[in-house]
């Protein structure tokens, strides 16, 4: 069963696509040479706890999987994507997005394998785009609306499903 922090998550989330003009995920950026001339969002691998006693080595913990996973991936690959179009196109809502997905990955997988997995599937979905576009064309307008109201079907679902 989901914590109540990924439903008020996925609700959030629900309501601010519903709109349109939605709450916008931006991870933070990883630290980027001064050469370059924009950053990524980059989210970085949490490191697992070091155990507090070396005289007995622990078996790592397996990971728990959720059956809603897939969902949450896709999900943050939506908000990976709609950070680097909504910037593009001129939403100027900052930080936005990504303070969504965080909250939604740190609510859901704060460390371990599927914490790795939803923020590899956000930088996925914001390199995608980065690598196509330049400039916000109608092609980004409608990718925006798509991914939107995906993403709202998505929390949706997930909460109908899964909530108590």
């Amino acid at each position: 069963m989901p914590t109540p922090r990924i439903l008020i998550v996925l609700l959030l989330l629900l309501g601010f696509g519903a709109d349109g003009a939605g709450a916008q995920i931006f991870l933070q950026p990883q630290a980027q040479p001064p050469a370059q001339p924009k950053p990524q969002p980059q989210v970085q691998p949490k490191a697992p706890p070091q155990p507090q006693s070396q005289a007995q080595p622990q078996a790592p913990p397996r990971p728990q999987s959720a059956p809603y996973d897939r969902d949450l991936q896709r999900l943050s690959e939506i908000l990976g994507a709609l950070h680097f179009l909504r910037g593009i196109c001129g939403a100027n809502e900052g930080p936005k997005w990504r303070n969504e997905a965080q909250a939604l990955i740190d609510a859901e997988a704060p460390t371990g394998e599927r914490h790795d997995q939803m923020v590899a599937s956000f930088n996925r979905g914001y390199r995608a785009f980065q690598q196509s576009y330049r400039t916000c064309t109608p092609a980004a307008d409608f990718a925006i609306r798509r991914y939107l109201e995906e993403g709202a079907k998505i929390a949706r679902e997930i909460t109908a499903r899964y909530a108590n």
